[in-house]
């Protein structure tokens, strides 16, 4: 997929083979072996049980960590070709390569605090995805570099809820791409299934989201909406995650109403 097609297709699938803005070899070496680890992929199914089984809540699971492992990577490569230094992987003296990687393991990591309880998922994350990097990072890192990888992968997962401000930007990355998950449905507010609130009625109301470059600044995030309660989602969500992320300067949202009959909003811009 060249670049432009990627963009055309909002990021939604990581090419190891397109034309990106960062070092990609090291990330393209882990990816694979990430992606079929048996332990990850069981937490991965487990991680839905309380979310949607036993709360009734929106999908937690395989598919949003898809979605939330992609939009990161179209995200960071966006935020590289719009010239931003990255800081997690610098401050430990690691290499430019392994920002990416970073950010791919906490994006599949993130939510596996679930398997404990769905309230105070973030913290359960911790211990949980601290085992599997014990065991998945020496295969690619020697042991002081792991540990260093670690830290940054640990602080990213901690910090995408709202409660801990991120202090790298690839912590803020997956914060913002936690809540770029919404469209169809797919909020990352919770709400009940078959319930008539806000959180319900907004979350439908998102037809499309899409990354691409922006001309004011380096990532432009395009959101139709097909009816006006879908402000409700960009305000308490997306908006939400961006402030304290280190990204608000470099990430515009606009959101468009694309439903003529429906004239209370037209657009709204972040």
């Amino acid at each position: 997929m060249s670049h432009s097609e990627e963009a055309i297709n909002g990021g939604r699938v990581y090419d190891p083979d397109a034309d990106h803005a960062f070092p990609d070899e090291k990330l393209n070496q882990v990816l694979p072996v990430l992606l079929e680890d048996e332990e990850v992929n069981a937490l991965l199914e487990a991680q839905n049980i309380n979310a949607v089984t036993r709360k009734g809540y929106n999908d937690h699971g395989p598919k949003h960590i898809e979605i939330v492992l992609n939009r990161a990577l179209r995200l960071y490569d966006l935020l590289k070709r719009g010239g931003c230094e990255f800081n997690g992987a610098a401050d430990h003296g690691l290499d430019e390569a392994d920002e990416a990687v970073i950010i791919a393991l906490a994006a599949r990591l993130h939510d596996i605090g679930h398997i404990v309880h769905r309230d105070n998922h973030a913290y359960y994350s911790i211990p949980l995805a601290s085992d599997v990097l014990d065991r998945f990072l020496p295969q690619f890192y020697d042991t002081v570099d792991a540990v260093r990888m670690k830290s940054e992968v640990l602080h990213a997962i901690l910090c995408h809820h709202r409660e801990e401000d991120p202090l790298t930007l690839e912590a803020g990355v997956i914060r913002v791409a936690d809540a770029l998950d919404m469209e169809h449905g797919r909020s990352r507010i919770p709400y009940e299934k078959g319930g008539r609130g806000i959180n319900t009625l907004s979350s439908q109301a998102i037809s499309n989201v899409t990354l691409k470059e922006g001309d004011k600044s380096p990532v432009l995030v395009e959101i139709e909406m097909v009816n006006a309660a879908g402000v409700y989602q960009v305000d308490n969500l997306l908006k939400a995650k961006l402030d304290g992320s280190g990204l608000e300067g470099h990430v515009r949202i606009v959101a468009v109403n694309t439903r003529s009959e429906d004239q209370l909003v037209e657009r709204i811009e972040l």
